[in-house]
């Protein structure tokens, strides 16, 4: 089997370490992957860094046209794409395609606004002293971006990083998530039909012990991480760049005694919000907060709607629940939700393994978690949604805030008032009225406080923390 060679310095590579990828489901094989040993990575931080004014000096166009081409070449391949992002991490395959055409849709954001680094004009007289001065201000390229991303969106998420970093004319080291690299390897044979200039992507399958110069080394400007709470460690070892980070949740949805939508759709909303692809989101809904006047109502249909969700096969368009990332994963969460029930939870409806296929674990619905269990305060990251009451609103706003995450909550009531406060009093990035807290379109500024991360995503946002804000000054008028 020939390996899928990584890019180094705008070049494709083929190297002597090769990392086996398997199918998710059914276990085969299905790709050999170029791995970067420690030399592979100090060139390209080298090319990267002696790349910058080259990247720096692209018009706005060039960068706009390249992301313009990303975008085409993804709609071409859009069918292939969608398998390969099935095949190495068991998405269900109507997800894998939603995700291809999101990619294609971030790419159209990150284009329009290559074309957008624009300053302003600042007047600065005044007082006598600095009588007919004035100032211009534009955006500049912070310099090489390293970005490290995650497996659940391996399209996606890397062009959440790569759009934007482009787009504002850095150079970019690419680190994509061991278990799924292959979508993030298709887009440098699209990037190299761009011509750029030598050292403007590298992208970077390796071994995370060989990875430690892509967080540390001080030639990169800007370090954007998706990941797990290790980004906090990552953050202290980054030294002086500056570091952008959405470490996800364990996010919450209330629900109102009057919840502005029939409890049909509610419940609909909530459990694709929960177990839509195993529940491997950073913002799949893990905590349920519902009024006591609807809860029982609400309840019934969560458990029906649940019991009733198709899982298995990613490959079948009807599977909803495919397996986790890996059968170490799934064992996790079983061995979580079973300490839960343990400690007093009621399992109203209670996921199993699949002995043939043990990344699979089938959807589970707990009620009256204990609060202090990690189940309820460390983010699940798999298909398990936690239910309980509230009093009433304020209680509701005080249980989705007990949490040491905040990325994002999503709120069901038909009170304008009761949507004030909650983006009033929430503790999040993002508060999301009539839907649930896994909604993301690329407009949003999105990110969390918190244990959630630092900083904002989407292409428009995103682009600050790839550039730099520098200041002409025009001393000009009769001061002179």
């Amino acid at each position: 089997m020939t390996a899928a060679p990584l890019w180094l310095a705008s070049r494709a590579v083929h190297t002597a370490e090769r990392l086996p990828l398997r199918d998710a489901w059914s276990g085969e094989t299905i790709a050999e992957v170029a791995q970067a040993s420690p030399g592979d990575i100090e060139r390209a931080i080298a090319a990267a860094h002696a790349a910058r004014p080259a990247m720096a000096g692209l018009p706005g166009w060039r960068r706009r046209d390249t992301l313009d081409h990303l975008r085409q070449r993804i709609t071409a391949n859009a069918e292939a794409l969608a398998e390969t992002i099935r095949a190495e991490g068991g998405k269900p395959i109507s997800a894998a395609r939603t995700e291809v055409a999101r990619a294609q849709a971030t790419l159209r954001e990150a284009a329009a606004e290559a074309g957008r680094l624009d300053g302003q004009t600042l007047d600065l007289d005044r007082d006598a002293a600095t009588r007919g001065w004035r100032g211009l201000t534009r955006r500049v390229p912070a310099g090489v971006a390293s970005l490290v991303t995650p497996f659940n969106f391996p399209l996606n998420l890397v062009l959440h990083k790569l759009a934007p970093a482009l787009a504002a004319g850095c150079p970019i080291l690419l680190k994509p998530a061991p278990a799924t690299p292959l979508s993030a390897l298709a887009l440098g044979e699209w990037l190299a039909e761009c011509d750029l200039p030598e050292g403007a992507f590298s992208i970077l399958p390796c071994t995370n012990a060989h990875a430690a110069p892509l967080i540390e080394d001080d030639r990169i400007a800007v370090l954007s991480f998706t990941g797990g709470l290790v980004g906090w460690d990552l953050k202290a070892r980054a030294g002086k760049k500056r570091v952008v980070l959405e470490l996800g949740g364990n996010a919450a949805c209330l629900v109102d005694a009057d919840p502005g939508a029939p409890l049909d759709h509610v419940a609909a909303r909530i459990v694709a919000g929960a177990y839509g692809q195993a529940g491997q989101s950073c913002i799949s809904v893990q905590r349920l907060i519902v009024h006591r006047a609807v809860l029982p109502a609400l309840r019934e249909r969560l458990v029906d709607a649940v019991r009733a969700l198709p899982l298995g096969d990613p490959r079948d368009p009807r599977t909803v629940v495919g397996p986790m990332i890996s059968a170490a994963a799934a064992a996790r969460l079983d061995a979580a939700i079973a300490s839960a029930i343990d400690a007093g939870a009621t399992p109203l409806v209670r996921g199993a393994r699949d002995e043939a296929h043990p990344a699979l674990l089938g959807p589970t619905l707990l009620e009256s978690v204990p609060h202090d269990h990690p189940l309820d305060r460390d983010e699940a990251f798999g298909p398990v949604l936690l239910l309980e009451a509230a009093e009433d609103f304020e209680h509701a706003l005080e249980r989705a805030n007990d949490s040491r995450f905040g990325l994002q909550c999503g709120v069901f009531t038909a009170r304008m008032d009761h949507a004030m406060r909650a983006w009033e009093a929430l503790d999040v990035g993002g508060v999301v009225i009539g839907d649930v807290p896994t909604v993301r379109v690329d407009r949003m500024p999105y990110g969390g406080v918190k244990d959630s991360g630092l900083g904002r995503e989407g292409p428009a946002w995103a682009i600050d923390d790839f550039s730099e804000l520098r200041l002409m000054v025009w001393a000009g008028g009769e001061s002179r």
